[in-house]
């Protein structure tokens, strides 16, 4: 067995344990209009605008709740036990509170928990990027339209597998589909053409039995130290634990320390300092089960 003390707690801040992660896998999504940026005016009812295209693929690819479009996206998916699917029904509800806390209006997944909508893959737009907005905007048909993406893996759902489901969804929506810049020749003999690329080489998602005799340890000592934690089949996050599990041939179980609102990935990434001193209480509850 092997621990790892990645990522936060839960966010009703109860000690989290978690037998999986989802795996990640990310690429760049880029139409090419014209050769170069052209005047509006004289342009904008004729030339392509690969902006406007972008978002239109994009709407094609998920829906206003988050569900993706994409044909056969999430097959080979494994499903859930019986024992995790309890496990995921006992969690503390937070969807309120958490709304709450960001500000929302609404969530996704149609009332289900988040604990539960982990366990499905998305496909996540993480950044657009085509011309200018505010004070730097110009009248102008943009050249190119970038969009980037992440994959959120789950146990079964092979990397690459998924990124080939997108490009064949792609080629569905009329593209020429390269994976670097196209020539001129390439632009002039395609009504449209897309740029796909992914230098990321990404790792698929793991999960650990839950009723295993050393998972049963685990939370054991875990719960000598924080009281009653919170169980669930995949963290929300992504861990390259796939190689490791692969080599060693062992169970992969996390336990993590870090405080859920710490600003992960994000500006002014943080710890709490009860968080860290939680954290050691935990680990030494570990070495010495």
């Amino acid at each position: 067995m092997w621990l790892f003390c990645d990522g936060p707690v839960h966010q009703s801040r109860r000690q989290l344990i978690a037998f999986g992660a989802r795996g990640s896998i990310g690429f760049d999504l880029t139409i090419h209009g014209p050769n170069r940026e052209l005047h509006s005016g004289h342009y904008g009812n004729w030339a392509p605008n690969p902006a406007q295209m972008l978002m239109t693929l994009v709407a094609s690819m998920r829906n206003d709740d988050g569900l993706t479009l994409i044909d056969g996206f999430g097959d080979g998916a494994m499903p859930l036990s019986a024992l995790e699917k309890q496990a995921v029904a006992d969690a503390p509800d937070i969807g309120a509170e958490l709304m709450r806390e960001l500000s929302l209006g609404r969530a996704l997944g149609e009332g289900e928990k988040i604990e539960m909508l982990v366990n499905r893959p998305l496909l996540n737009l993480r950044g657009i990027s085509s011309g200018a907005v505010g004070r730097a905007a110009r009248n102008i048909v943009p050249s190119t339209a970038t969009a980037s993406f992440d994959i959120r893996l789950v146990k079964g759902l092979d990397g690459r597998v998924a990124l080939e489901r997108v490009i064949k969804h792609v080629r569905g929506r009329g593209y020429h589909v390269v994976d670097k810049d196209p020539d001129a020749a390439t632009l002039r003999a395609h009504p449209k053409v897309a740029k796909i690329s992914s230098a990321e080489g990404g790792y698929n998602a793991v999960r650990a039995s839950m009723d295993l005799p050393i998972s049963k340890k685990v939370i054991d000592a875990v719960e000598s130290v924080r009281g009653p934690a919170v169980k669930v089949p995949t963290m929300g996050g992504s861990l390259p634990m796939a190689v490791f599990e692969e080599l060693l041939q062992r169970p992969l179980i996390i336990v993590p320390i870090a405080n859920h609102d710490n600003n992960q990935h994000s500006h002014d990434e943080n710890i709490r300092i009860q968080n860290l001193w939680d954290g050691i209480e935990t680990m030494a509850a570990l070495l010495a089960m």
